[in-house]
């Protein structure tokens, strides 16, 4: 099943109201410019989706010395409309990260909406190699089906579409933010 964003105008999936709501309030050079709530598709990949909403909530503490929470990390990698890239909570550059289950964990599935990059605020995990997710993903900002099947799709923009523009505009053809974009707060919606 399918709606529309009256934002975007492009096609999504009718949210599950069963499924776990996260956010994110984005900050853009210490501005705080909006939250982005978004639906993790459970239902789906129940293990991908534990990952990010725990990092999302900081609820399982610290490794190494690291806490594992998305807080204060960057979107550290934007193309104008194409894709906001972030999680690196770790070196806040693309080059780190971890998960809850250690460094990397396969990937989940490919199979119905886990395969399918669908549009403006599709949630994707973001990965160099097969089967090595960590804590980084992106947010796409079109449809993007050259990515089916090779990442996992793990949820979708509910509220917030006015702030991904705002992200969006900072941007840059090689990804280079022009501004700092951070996750200033995040958690678990009720």
């Amino acid at each position: 099943f399918f709606r529309v964003h009256v934002f975007s105008g492009k096609m999504t999936y009718a949210v599950d109201y069963n499924n776990p709501c996260v956010f994110f309030d984005i900050a853009i050079d210490g501005q705080l410019v909006g939250r982005v709530a978004m639906e993790l598709f459970v239902d789906v990949c129940p293990k991908t989706v534990e990952n990010f909403r725990a990092l999302c909530t900081g609820e399982k503490g610290s490794r190494n010395g690291q806490r594992l929470c998305f807080k204060g990390s960057l979107f550290h990698h934007i193309v104008p409309d194409i894709l906001c890239q972030g999680g690196d909570y770790v070196n806040h550059d693309g080059t780190g990260g971890d998960t809850i289950y250690g460094a990397h964990f396969e990937d989940e599935t490919f199979e119905g909406k886990a395969g399918v990059h669908f549009g403006f605020g599709c949630l994707s995990m973001a990965k160099m190699h097969r089967h090595l997710n960590g804590s980084q993903f992106f947010i796409c900002l079109q449809a993007m089906p050259h990515l089916d099947g090779k990442h996992v799709v793990f949820g979708q923009v509910i509220r917030g579409l006015d702030v991904l523009k705002k992200m969006s505009a900072v941007g840059t053809p090689s990804g280079a933010p022009l501004k700092t974009v951070v996750i200033a707060q995040c958690g678990q919606e009720s």
